[in-house]
C-alpha cells in the first residue's frame, strides 16, 4: 500500500497489517507543519497493540534535517504501556545516514528493506523495555522529587550503575525548565536493560540550546555537563512544547 500526498508539501500515511506487525508507509514532505500528524500516526498504530511497528519512509522527503527529530518526539510521547518495537525502513543510503546523524536510531533502528526489518524484530521483541512518567511541581521541590524518582526507578529496574549520571542529567533538565519556562516539568525515564533515556518536557517551544563555550576557562553550563556525561542528547518539539532528552550507558560514569 503506497502513501500518496495530496500536494508536494503535504504528508500521507498508509497503514496495513502484516503478520501482526503494523506497517506504516509514509510519503510526501516532512516539515515543522506536519510533524504532529506523523507523531499521531505512529502513536495510533501502537494503540492497536501490534507485535511491532515498521515505518517505511522510502517516499518521504525531509529537506531540513532537523525535521527527523519528529521520530524522536513520537517515541518520547508513546504511552508507558506502548512497549512494542518501532523500526524504520529506507532503501536509500543517504536517508539512512541522515536518520543516524539525527540520533533517531537511538530510539528507532533503520533498515534497508522491510524484509530485513522483519528479521530483526524477533531480536528486538526480546528486549525488556521499562518506562515511567511523572509530572512534577513547578517549583524547586521538583529537583529533589525528580532525583528521588530516578533513583527509585533505576534501582527497581536493576540499573544502579546508571543512577549517578542519571541524577545529574535529570537535575539539569528540571532546573532549566524551572529557570527558563513557567511550565510543569514532565519527566520520563526509560531503560532497555543496558542504556537509560532521561527526558523532561515543558510547554516552551524554544529549543534547549547549549551556549557557545567561553573563550577562556571551562564551560560548566548544565547542558555542557549533560553533553560530557551522555552518549547523546537533544531537544525535540512535542505537541505541547518540547522534550529535552539524553541517553546514557554503562560507559557514562562519575
Amino acid at each position: 500500500m503506497s502513501a500518496v500526498a495530496e500536494s508536494p508539501n503535504s504528508l500521507a500515511v498508509a497503514t496495513r497489517t502484516d503478520e501482526s506487525v503494523a506497517v506504516l508507509t509514509v510519503g510526501g514532505l516532512l516539515d515543522a507543519s506536519n510533524c504532529g500528524a506523523l507523531r499521531d500516526s505512529i502513536s495510533k498504530a501502537t494503540l492497536q497493540k501490534p507485535s511491532a511497528v515498521i515505518v517505511n519512509i522510502n517516499g518521504l522527503k525531509v529537506p531540513a534535517e532537523a525535521a527527523w527529530s519528529a521520530f524522536i518526539s513520537a517515541h518520547l510521547q508513546l504511552s508507558t504501556d506502548a512497549l512494542v518495537p518501532i523500526v524504520l525502513v529506507s532503501t536509500d543510503r543517504t536517508t539512512r545516514d541522515a536518520v543516524t546523524r539525527s540520533e533517531v536510531t537511538r530510539f528507532m533502528p533503520v533498515y534497508s528493506t522491510e524484509k530485513g526489518a522483519m528479521k530483526a524484530l524477533s531480536r528486538l521483541r526480546r528486549q525488556t523495555i521499562r518506562r515511567a512518567d511523572a509530572a512534577l511541581p513547578a517549583n524547586l521541590t521538583s529537583l529533589r522529587e525528580s532525583r528521588r524518582l530516578v533513583r527509585e526507578w533505576l534501582t527497581e529496574w536493576k540499573q544502579p550503575g546508571l543512577i549517578p549520571v542519571a541524577l545529574v542529567v535529570v537535575n539539569v533538565f528540571v532546573e532549566n525548565v524551572l529557570e527558563h519556562t513557567g511550565s510543569i516539568p514532565k519527566m520520563r525515564i526509560e531503560t532497555d536493560g543496558v542504556t537509560a533515556t532521561i527526558a523532561v518536557s515543558d510547554e516552551s517551544t524554544s529549543a534547549a540550546v547549549r551556549l557557545p563555550s567561553p573563550d577562556k576557562g571551562i564551560d560548566v553550563s548544565g547542558l555542557a555537563i549533560v553533553d560530557a556525561l551522555s552518549r547523546a542528547w537533544g531537544s525535540t518539539a512535542t505537541s505541547s512544547g518540547k522534550s529535552v532528552w539524553a541517553v546514557i550507558g554503562p560507559e557514562n560514569q562519575l
